[in-house]
């Protein structure tokens, strides 16, 4: 039976799809995108979630489906996928701010089910400090000594792979962090050491910080909203979180997540 895989495209299920294909595994991904190229081996739907009424056909034969948290309304989609005789569902919520409303809906469907809550993805690094590096200037830092436990993406897909292929998941939330602890300045210093040069850091006030992010392109309230867990984690750092019981390997380290990113610096 099939895997049908939301946001096929996306930056967690992307790499899905590919282990579920490279495994013999169907799989079928969903995207918004009718031009979207998908992987060797993977079947291509296109639809919407915000829009259930348009994906019977998406969802048919379809045995296990990942879906992601991505503010709309998606209790007809679980709907849906109980409708059409789906046996196990898989959601990508979040640590920070999850969707608990959705998340009632996916414990109550009656299927089995699997609540994954990544933490800060590492892939986040990107867009923030990216334009400054790439620019070949300083990164403008308002924590740089906040600890974060930024996560591998591929960490968060392995134990995605993991609950909608294997047992043992049912009836669990999945907390996904990095396995280390790490400064935002340790952080630069290790992207540094990835491409190649060494990054410098000019610290700036939380205001300047905001600007900074919304002059990059950050809508306003995404720019506090990334502010607010730093803030957040001055006195009260997350911690790390071993995914070895899960996905049967330690967690990719932010180094190994630098070296992977380089040409994105």
């Amino acid at each position: 039976m099939t895997v049908l895989v939301a946001g096929a495209t996306g930056t967690v299920g992307g790499i899905v799809v590919r282990r579920l294909a490279a495994a013999g595994v169907p799989v079928r991904g969903l995207t918004r995108n009718p031009d979207a190229v998908l992987p060797s081996g993977v079947e291509k739907a296109v639809g919407d979630l915000s829009d259930a009424s348009s994906l019977a056909a998406v969802f048919a034969g379809v045995s296990a489906v990942q879906l992601f948290m991505n503010w709309e309304d998606q209790g007809a989609v679980v709907d849906l996928a109980v409708r059409s005789g789906v046996r196990r569902i898989v959601l990508l919520s979040s640590d920070g701010t999850p969707d608990e409303a959705l998340e009632r809906r996916v414990r109550d469907s009656g299927l089995e089910w699997t609540i994954l809550r990544p933490g800060e993805f590492a892939a986040n690094k990107i867009d923030i400090w990216g334009p400054a590096i790439r620019a070949g200037g300083p990164v403008r830092e308002a924590y740089p000594d906040v600890v974060g436990v930024p996560v591998h993406e591929a960490d968060i897909a392995d134990v995605a792979v993991a609950a909608l292929t294997g047992d043992g998941h049912h009836g669990r939330t999945h907390l996904i962090r990095g396995p280390e602890a790490l400064t935002h300045r340790e952080q630069i210093r290790l992207i540094g050491e990835a491409v190649g040069r060494e990054i410098e850091i000019e610290e700036v006030g939380h205001d300047q910080a905001r600007q900074d992010l919304i002059a990059t392109g950050f809508p306003e309230e995404v720019a506090d909203h990334i502010l607010h867990y730093f803030v957040e984690w001055v006195d009260a750092p997350p911690v790390p979180v071993s995914l070895e019981p899960i996905t049967g390997r330690p967690g990719r380290t932010f180094a190994e997540w630098a070296r992977d990113h380089a040409a994105d610096f």
